[in-house]
């Protein structure tokens, strides 16, 4: 299971934090990378009301063991009540970008809670 890839997306308001967030997940080696997408539109009902607006997109390769503690810094450091962090499996990848995703996290040692 520790070997296991996956792609974290994660959305923000805007793209200038998402930028330093993923400067902190990849200077804390919870992830190899992350790709922003400076803008995308967002259409979803929130408290009753139906939200249109732009924010910002980050797909993040990291190890499936580490989602867990993604979403705990996540929700510590995100500007939303309820952020968007999901995961979705990594099935076929480049061997060698996929070796470079578990060089470039920190291995996960004891149990590997995935799910929140």
């Amino acid at each position: 299971m520790t070997d296991d890839i996956c792609q974290v997306i994660i959305t923000a308001p805007n793209s200038s934090w998402l930028a330093d967030f993923v400067h902190t997940l990849v200077n804390e080696r919870l992830c190899a990378s992350g790709h922003n997408l400076a803008e995308i539109r967002s259409i979803y009902r929130w408290q009753g009301s139906i939200e249109d607006r732009t924010e910002a997109h980050a797909a993040l390769h990291t190890r499936t063991a580490l989602v867990a503690t993604i979403i705990n810094r996540t929700n510590e450091l995100h500007p939303y009540e309820v952020p968007c962090v999901v995961a979705l499996p990594i099935t076929a990848a480049n061997p060698a970008y996929r070796q470079w995703i578990l060089e470039e996290t920190r291995p996960v040692t004891g149990t590997t809670a995935t799910e929140n």
